[in-house]
């Protein structure tokens, strides 16, 4: 018995326990071997005597002048035979044999041991490193779990997940590396302490042992955004206005930062003054692009807009957004990037809607339109016969109480409505296409024989001749037009004379 006294202690010493939680968990282990051997419903207690490590089983009963449950009582005459001081309602142990517990019930006892082992150190751990989080560790590689990696803390172990690793690094056992605390979960199976490289809180406490002045208070740090293996935004913030608190975190030449990105295998890190206005904030926390200007759009919810000019847009978003993003998260405020040029559009577009909102619906109350469907569709936002015009049907019908009969009154009276517009200009149409015809069949009329006559008189040629000699007149310029030129061969003879004349220009005019 005193080997299994010493086994105890010693198993004590290594689990970091209190050996009376192993005392009761062997007792527990016996009590229920007992229970699978003489399958019995009796009451039984185990005693350990903590200087001989000795181990007795009790079935316990309770002395009662009836008896009516004789698994659980027994009467007084049985009783004083165990024990003569014994009296009615107090309770009688009566020892039991453990040497005739066997195998079996040997290993179960081994296995109830284990479970209160393990809990008692798990509750242990909890206890030590619950308030523990967001502290730095140092670790060792103990062994790798497929993608995972469990660390020897020295009492405990801990397991550094693949989502709480850097993308940039890779470990074998018995490496040594620097964590933070995640948590600690007490109901796991495995490890219960959860470490993390890829947490904020690991650059922050590099910068706590690096750097003096955040050591001692004199730079506060006010945040930080990461993402691990890409890119840290830390804001800092100094208590004392002769202390830069920037300079202080890169050090001279940079010293201080750079040993943090070694230890971070070269994951960029951009540090960043604090402000308490939020503007002058996302200015600093926007860099290296340069910002136009940042307009509030809802303080409550903490949105905000921010305009650069069209060169640094690809710069303020950064790689897949990781520039803006990660701001985002040290800010705590929703940002929206635009552009000089996108502003400028998005302004415009607004301007213009508001010089041209359109024709209101109420308009196809004059076209059949009932005055129920016009307020159910203004109360689903269609306030426009334009936006009304460009919707499917089957959008119409995803409007509340609005039926295929609906859909269909409402297509009546937009045509209609649209239907104005084509008729005035269909009656402008027919004239112009009738007139073209006649125009073309009308014959070509000859000069009119008295029109010198009516030059002469100072009368206008149209005025004198007629339609007639109007239409000659247009179908003379065409001839002339058409490369076959005419000339009076006698001076102040009548049209009658006129005729072909060939020759060149020099010799007609000679």
């Amino acid at each position: 018995m005193e080997t299994i006294f010493q086994s105890i202690e010693t198993l004590s010493k290594e689990k970091g326990i209190d050996p009376q939680i192993v005392f009761d968990a062997v007792k527990d282990a016996m009590l229920v071997a007992a229970r699978k051997h003489y399958r019995t419903n009796e009451d039984y207690v185990a005693d350990m005597d903590a200087k001989t490590g000795a181990i007795q089983l009790f079935a316990v009963k309770k002395v009662a002048e009836v008896v009516e449950d004789p698994v659980h009582e027994m009467t007084l005459h049985e009783a004083r035979r165990i024990d003569p001081a014994a009296e009615v309602g107090t309770e009688i142990r009566i020892k039991k044999s453990t040497e005739a517990l066997g195998r079996i019930s040997a290993q179960t006892a081994k296995q109830v041991i284990f479970q209160k082992v393990r809990e008692a150190e798990r509750e242990t751990v909890y206890q030590e490193y619950s308030g523990r989080a967001g502290e730095l560790v140092n670790c060792t590689i103990k062994r790798v779990e497929g993608p995972d990696y469990i660390l020897d803390l020295g009492k405990t172990e801990a397991k550094l997940s693949k989502k709480e690793q850097s993308r940039l690094e890779s470990y074998s056992v018995s490496d040594r590396v620097r964590c933070v605390i995640k948590l600690v979960d007490k109901s796991s199976k495995g490890p219960g302490v959860l470490v993390s490289r890829a947490a904020p809180e690991l650059v922050m406490r590099l910068f706590e042992q690096e750097v003096p002045e955040i050591y001692d208070g004199t730079v506060a740090i006010k945040g930080c955004a990461r993402e691990a293996g890409e890119r840290t935004k830390i804001a800092v913030q100094s208590r004392d206005r002769d202390v830069d608190s920037v300079g202080a975190c890169v050090g001279m030449k940079g010293m201080r930062v750079q040993s943090i990105i070694r230890e971070l295998r070269g994951e960029k890190i951009d540090i960043i003054e604090y402000s308490d206005d939020a503007v002058t904030f996302a200015t600093h926390a926007l860099s290296p692009a340069k910002v136009s200007r940042i307009s509030i759009i809802d303080p409550l919810e903490k949105h905000m807009e921010v305009i650069v000019d069209d060169s640094q847009l690809s710069l303020a978003i950064g790689k897949k957004g990781q520039n803006v993003r990660l701001a985002a998260k040290l800010l705590g405020w929703k940002i929206d990037i635009k552009s000089e040029e996108e502003k400028r559009q998005e302004v415009e577009s607004q301007m213009a809607a508001l010089v041209a909102p359109g024709a209101p619906v109420s308009v196809l109350l004059d076209y059949g339109l009932a005055e129920a469907v016009v307020e159910k569709l203004v109360g689903a936002g269609v306030g426009t016969i334009e936006k009304l015009g460009g919707m499917t049907p089957e959008q119409l019908e995803e409007i509340p109480d609005i039926g295929a009969d609906a859909v269909q009154g409402i297509q009546v009276a937009v045509n209609a409505y649209y239907g104005q517009f084509e008729q005035p200009a269909a009656a402008e149409a027919e004239p112009a296409a009738e007139a073209e015809p006649a125009a073309e069949a009308e014959p070509a009329a000859e000069p009119a024989a008295g029109l010198p006559e009516a030059a002469e008189a100072g009368e206008p040629a149209e005025t004198a001749a007629g339609p007639e000699t109007q239409a000659g007149e247009a179908q003379f310029g065409r001839i002339e037009d058409a490369g076959s030129p005419t000339h009076n061969t006698d001076e102040g003879a009548g049209p009658e004379t006129t005729g072909p004349v060939s020759g060149t220009v020099e010799e007609r005019d000679a």
